[in-house]
């Protein structure tokens, strides 16, 4: 194994990083410490885009670093190590010949998710030395790279749709000697050739589980994968535990970020509505719901499916709840005892109505997920009897190959 087990520059970096994630308490497992300590970051991520342009503009501003450069080198250091994710790729383009420097256009289509987030979904796996590994869209390798170093020469590999990006990131893998394949596929057949896996890690969100990610987990394996709900605003959490009986477990929670969606999904925006909610923020009411904290995720979650076509503008002064296709929205305020509604969809009095039932239902904060339906329905639930909160996934082929908004 070739792992860059020098001082220097980036070794101090690295360093860094690993005290950081350690005395925060998001790194715990001494197997993926040691991992992150060797595996050189900067042999995966030569080249980072960084955004100039504010939100909402388009076309957008961009300026590539190219880490080989010197006047772009410590900037490019500082950021592949920090806790952001790393824009990697616009519009599917080649990566072998990328000018550093400003850009203007394109939209990212793949990053590297940033440091924390990968090692919590790493973590979740509990991945170790001779686990079969399968990751789905692992981009430019960064924590496919990882799991290898852990499970061993041979034992990882990733599903990447890109061709350009998959080419890309086996010849930097390669580089790092850490015996870890990516292969050109489609994430949603999952890859047989190497089934059944230990732990199946899907970098990309779904609106349902395929069928065939389940199929290929073995006996006590995890699979851990994003639900893309319409809105970037409420993503879940979706761990599914095979038994060594073959019972299937699957346990839904709300986070506060996730993966982006697989190519086609589109999710929901408030963009569009901005300059008119903040000159016509709407019609003043009382309101008997304050509005929730940002980390209810059980509630967010709950709301993104059970009062469907919403989105939240984070960027907004008060809470900001939107229904772009309904032309409506709620702003919280002044005070907790008001809110402001417009439009012909009460977006407040569905928030309203979802809380209440969510606190009747004794604020679940996770959610079981049936997937054993044999007509593909995946029903999600907080428990049983009549006060449980319960909704269906989009259902089947049909939602992971036409999706909302899908051009």
């Amino acid at each position: 194994m070739s792992l860059d087990l020098q001082p220097g520059a980036t070794g101090s970096r690295r360093a860094a990083m690993v005290d950081r994630l350690t005395s925060t308490g998001t790194l715990t497992d001494p197997l993926l410490r040691d991992a992150l300590l060797h595996v050189r970051r900067e042999t995966l991520l030569p080249h980072a885009y960084v955004r100039v342009s504010g939100p909402g503009a388009d076309p957008i501003d961009w300026r590539l670093l190219d880490g080989s450069h010197p006047d772009d080198r410590e900037e490019w250091l500082d950021l592949i190590h920090d806790d952001a994710s790393i824009l990697f790729q616009r519009d599917g383009e080649p990566l072998d010949a990328l000018a550093r420097g400003p850009v203007t256009g394109g939209h990212m289509t793949s990053m590297s998710t940033f440091i924390p987030a990968t090692v919590e979904a790493l973590q979740t796996l509990g991945l170790e030395p001779g686990h079969r590994y399968l990751e789905f869209g692992p981009g430019p390798g960064t924590s496919l790279a990882l799991a290898a170093a852990i499970t061993g020469a041979g034992r990882a590999t990733g599903v990447e749709r890109n061709g350009h990006m998959a080419a890309f990131a086996q010849r930097n893998l390669d580089r790092l000697g850490v015996g870890a394949a990516v292969v050109e596929g489609d994430a949603l057949e999952g890859h047989e050739d190497r089934a059944p896996y230990d732990r199946i890690h899907s970098g990309i969100g779904v609106p349902c589980v395929p069928p065939v990610w389940v199929a290929q987990l073995a006996p006590g394996g995890r699979l851990l994968t994003t639900l893309a709900t319409p809105t970037p605003s409420w993503p879940g959490q979706l761990l599914v535990i095979r038994a060594d009986t073959g019972r299937i477990e699957a346990v839904l929670r709300g986070r506060p970020s996730g993966y982006r969606p697989m190519l086609g999904y589109r999710w929901l925006s408030a963009l569009d509505h901005r300059a008119r909610i903040k000159a016509h923020p709407g019609t003043a009411r009382p309101t008997r719901l304050v509005p929730p904290p940002d980390d209810a995720y059980g509630f967010w979650l709950a709301a993104a499916y059970l009062a469907p076509g919403l989105v939240r503008d984070f960027q907004a002064e008060t809470m900001t709840i939107v229904a772009p296709e309904d032309d409506s929205w709620a702003v919280a305020g002044p005070d907790d005892a008001t809110v402001r509604v417009h439009g012909p969809r009460d977006v407040w009095a569905e928030l309203e109505d979802v809380y209440a039932r969510w606190v009747r239902a004794d604020r679940p904060e996770t959610y079981r997920v049936d997937l054993s339906d044999g007509a593909g329905i995946q029903r999600v639930t907080s428990g049983t009897g009549p006060k449980a909160l319960s909704w269906s996934l989009p259902a089947g082929a049909a939602a992971l190959r036409v999706l909302p908004g899908d051009a």
